[in-house]
């Protein structure tokens, strides 16, 4: 495919983005907010240069945060600007950072919508946080000659055909980047292996790229998270048990919910608490019509649960740390089923036994590496799920050992927020 072929394509999709964004605001009203920003148009102004970071949605927000904060403490004469693709990245930008960033979405990808971002703006440095390769945005800032880094860059094999299949386009674009700095060394093999040189052209250059790690590691959790979760904790009683299934997506409620009922535990409390906020009402239905008793964790002061409840339904926003250090257990979500699973590392860094499905290919190489260190258990099915959970739970010694583990793998792998700066710096002193 080449570049003008994606264009025309994408300009056929074009008349149907309104559809898109109404259909999208049946759940999230806040899509039809600032909607003019997603066909290039702004009102925003700085009478600073500006460092723009691309963090699509929570994960990527979060995981920038670090790194945010330092370049906002080193470069005070810079505006530091956020573009977000959905409602929830942009609230999680508020709830970190406040009015210490400026932030907007990112229009779509189509030239006379990327071009009036870049002109409106006119940043001095951008960067594209994990894999967000958008092929007009590439190419315009490369004929603007504004540098464009992909940072934490991280590439499954799945998505790596995905792009394969894109051929020149995918090449051409990586090659236009200004510089990639990987999570890992597979990363690093498989975005080298999409913009390889051509066969016909032995002596074309090769991407840089560099390994990084993973900003994740360096995510410091919000001060107040401890005691957060010592006051539910102590709501939900300090002798309970206590499950937390962290990022459920749809359609594992329901396996979890078998599963904790197969593990059989006296007094167990669960906390399942959905990836996506605008299915909080339908995890609370599913919770009615199994006929579980249940809360609602926006419900909830400081007054003690009953002991006849059995599941809170973690339905806030910027609380999952809370949430972990509330728990014996965690359990990640989006892998039970073929979703790619979600980040464990939260989990790990406040030294909690992490309990993990088998389908993880969005987290492929820090999942085995949390697994080979002793942090993590993979469970293939319900049964399996409900297997662990009885035997960590009926086991505290495992439980302190597996803590110790997780602990130990987050400090051995933090420092990836200094190395990317350093690479950021490279352009900005520029």
């Amino acid at each position: 495919m080449t570049r003008n072929v994606y264009t025309f394509l994408l300009y056929l999709l074009l008349p149907f983005t309104p559809l898109k964004l109404l259909w999208r605001a049946k759940k999230q009203p806040e899509y039809l907010q600032h909607w003019r920003e997603r066909y290039g148009f702004y009102t925003l102004q700085f009478a600073k240069p500006v460092i723009w970071l691309h963090c699509v949605s929570v994960g990527e927000t979060r995981a920038a945060e670090p790194l945010i904060k330092i370049l906002l403490h080193k470069y005070p004469n810079h505006q530091v600007l956020l573009t977000h693709t959905t409602p929830t990245g942009r609230t999680t930008s508020e709830q970190l950072l406040g009015d210490s960033v400026a932030r907007v979405y990112l229009p779509y990808d189509l030239p006379f919508a990327v071009n009036r971002f870049l002109k409106h703006f006119q940043p001095a440095v951008g960067v594209l946080m994990e894999t967000e390769l958008w092929f007009n945005l590439i190419a315009s800032c490369k004929q603007q000659a504004i540098p464009l880094l992909l940072v934490n860059a991280r590439l499954s094999e799945k998505s790596a055909l995905g792009y394969a299949k894109l051929g020149r386009l995918t090449q051409e674009g990586l090659h236009q980047l200004a510089a990639i700095a990987a999570q890992t060394a597979q990363d690093a093999k498989r975005l080298q292996n999409l913009g390889a040189p051509n066969v016909n052209k032995p002596n074309a250059s090769k991407l840089n790229i560099s390994i990084a790690g993973n900003l994740k590691f360096d995510v410091i959790p919000p001060g107040d998270a401890m005691a957060q979760g010592q006051l539910l904790r102590n709501a939900m009683g300090q002798q309970r048990p206590v499950l937390l299934a962290a990022s459920t997506r749809e359609g594992e409620e329901s396996l979890i919910l078998d599963a904790v009922a197969e593990a059989n535990i006296p007094d167990l409390l669960t906390i399942i608490v959905p990836r996506h906020p605008q299915r909080f009402e339908q995890v609370a239905e599913l919770l009615k019509k199994r006929g579980v008793s249940f809360v609602r964790r926006s419900m909830l002061a400081n007054e003690t649960i009953s002991p006849n409840i059995s599941y809170v339904l973690g339905n806030s926003m910027g609380e999952m740390f809370t949430y972990y250090a509330a728990c014996d257990i965690a359990f990640i979500g989006g892998s039970l089923l073929p979703l790619g699973g979600q980040n464990l590392i939260e989990a790990c860094s406040m030294g909690k036994p992490v309990l993990i499905g088998p389908h993880t290919f969005n987290f492929e190489q820090v999942t085995e590496l949390a697994i080979a260190a002793g942090a993590a258990r993979r469970v293939q099915n319900t049964d399996e799920l409900a297997e662990n959970i009885k035997a960590l739970f009926a086991d505290q010694t495992k439980r302190q050992a597996m803590s110790r583990a997780a602990l130990n793998f987050s400090a051995e792998s933090r420092g990836a927020t200094q190395r990317t700066l350093n690479l950021i710096e490279c352009f900005l002193k520029g």
